[in-house]
């Protein structure tokens, strides 16, 4: 069985940084596409951050600047950095991947349990 555990969220000032990290465990073959996405109370599922397992990055015009994508050595984490908060990054983040689980099959679509993220003074 497949999962991706995401910690790092919590309350913090605007201006203020955090550090996501999501993992992904189980068995596996390897780890594609890793994303983030954010949920803020009334609103869609907004695409963050994606990251490929070449490291080649892309990221939402929202948060150009200030969040910065990455990968750990393993390739089996992904992280998202996150400076410059404003509270309009107030959202629920969820940890996204690709996962190939059997060589024959295509790669399966994981998700994280989410995040709470909150920006206030």
């Amino acid at each position: 069985q497949v999962q991706l555990v995401e910690s790092g969220g919590g309350l913090v000032q605007p201006g203020g940084s955090l550090r996501l990290s999501c993992a992904a465990s189980g068995n596996f073959l390897s780890v594609n596409v890793m994303r983030w996405y954010r949920q803020a109370p009334g609103k869609q599922r907004q695409l963050v951050a994606t990251i490929t397992s070449s490291s080649n990055t892309n990221y939402a015009d929202s948060v150009k600047g200030r969040f910065t994508i990455s990968r750990g050595n393993a390739k089996n984490t992904v992280y998202l950095q996150m400076n410059s908060l404003e509270p309009e990054d107030t959202a629920v983040y969820y940890c996204n991947a690709e996962i190939f689980v059997k060589f024959w099959l295509s790669p399966e679509d994981y998700w994280g349990q989410g995040t709470q993220v909150t920006v206030s003074s």
